[in-house]
């Protein structure tokens, strides 16, 4: 799409012009984020108003890899005041596809009687301007004024671009034979004349020339007269205070890199800190539910120990009066399956006892590993019979009490 008329821009126009190409969709559609297109239609606007010289415009930008992309670029001039004069800067700045959230890309772009200042501290020989504005770009709060306003003030520090002297083949310094006629300018003899009308960079307003003596080249920013005419220390001065920009903007970018670096292992440590309190509560927690746990079986540890003190003072003068009690014989079972169980019962804990000591001996090393083996073997398999033979007379002794239940029910119901 065509951008707006070059001549005397109208903001209808330019408005028109930016939603019509921030709204197409398909294929011809800007690679512009959707979240954004809005916030950067009202930059274009807001430089524009700000800078009549501007003129939004859409054209192919080629990456370094090849590839060609349309996108949006504000091309015209942006005024610089240097030694009281004000001058113009022909520049383009390209908004790549990831702005606003990252800086657009700025070039001063010379017309054809310029050169670009070699070396200069913030414009490269290919015209990629880099000022601390473009480092330190933050979304969502920089935008397209403040970066134009920061290229003014550092142009007006030190002119990027200065012309090219073209010789003047009349040798007369006054290309006008008549004496009575007011003297102007010789094209042929500077370039300030043939791009006054696009950029009015390289002359001063035509009142101040009217007033001024005749002469073959008008004052210019970037004429190499003014570098010759330069007093050493200012030149010196104006060098140092750009290095001592140069090394102060450096120092901050690597401290503040260092404090984000800082700041990141901080919260990494927090987090770690973190966890770590959320584990101990949880175990200082467990601890506690533990610690009330053990003492409700303390509590009954207790109780029952009362309980068997008291039973033993009880019991007392009835031991000592029976003398020696046979303790085998001290429980009297009611039957024969019960006496069984007791038996079968006694023996399966006994061979319990004696495979606790076999283990302790091997450990000790007093028994040899293959006689513990078969040992081991052996009062395993009669505890087994033991324990199957409590577990048939327990059920024999259940099936005689369901009888018993059984025969007894008749008389509860009668």
């Amino acid at each position: 799409m065509a951008p707006p008329p070059a001549t005397s821009p109208n903001p209808q126009q330019i408005q028109q012009f930016l939603s019509s190409v921030l709204s197409q969709r398909g294929p011809s559609a800007l690679p512009y984020a959707e979240d954004t297109k809005w916030l950067i239609r009202q930059h274009l606007l807001s430089v524009i108003s700000q800078f009549p010289s501007l003129q939004p415009k859409t054209a192919n930008f080629t990456h370094n890899d090849g590839r060609s992309v349309n996108l949006l670029q504000v091309d015209g001039t942006i005024p610089m005041l240097f030694q009281g004069v004000t001058y113009n800067i022909p520049i383009i700045i390209w908004l790549m596809e990831s702005y606003p959230r990252h800086a657009p890309y700025v070039y001063v772009n010379p017309t054809r009687d310029m050169i670009i200042k070699r070396p200069h501290s913030h414009v490269s020989p290919s015209g990629l301007v880099s000022i601390p504005c473009l480092q330190n770009w933050i979304y969502p709060s920089s935008n397209l004024n403040d970066l134009v306003q920061s290229l003014s003030a550092t142009f007006a520090r030190d002119p990027p671009l200065y012309s090219q002297r073209v010789s003047n083949p009349n040798p007369n310094p006054n290309p006008n034979p008549n004496p009575n006629h007011t003297p102007s300018p010789n094209p042929s003899g500077s370039i300030n004349s043939s791009i006054s009308s696009s950029y009015g960079s390289l002359e001063r307003p035509p009142v101040m020339q009217q007033q001024q003596p005749p002469r073959a080249y008008p004052p210019s920013p970037y004429g190499r007269v003014r570098a010759q005419t330069d007093d050493a220390a200012e030149v010196f001065k104006k060098n140092a205070v750009n290095k001592l920009v140069e090394m102060v903007h450096g120092d901050i970018i690597g401290m503040r890199k260092a404090r984000e670096t800082e700041m990141e292992g901080l919260f990494g440590a927090q987090a770690v800190l973190r966890r770590r309190e959320e584990e101990l509560n949880k175990g200082l927690k467990g601890m506690q539910d533990e610690k009330e746990a053990l003492e409700q079986q303390l509590q009954v540890v207790l109780m029952n120990l009362d309980i068997l003190d008291w039973w033993a003072r009880d019991n007392k003068e009835k031991t000592n009066k029976l003398g020696d009690v046979d303790v085998d014989n001290a429980f009297e079972c009611m039957d024969l399956l019960s006496k069984q169980v007791l038996e079968c019962t006694a023996a399966d804990l006994a061979i319990e006892d004696a495979v606790y000591s076999l283990d302790k001996a091997v450990q000790e090393g007093a028994v040899p590993f293959d006689q513990y083996l078969r040992n081991v073997r052996l009062l395993s398999r009669e505890q087994f019979f033991h324990r199957a033979t409590a577990a048939k007379v327990r059920g024999a002794q259940l099936q005689a009490q369901v009888a018993s239940m059984a025969a007894r029910a008749p008389h509860y119901v009668t």
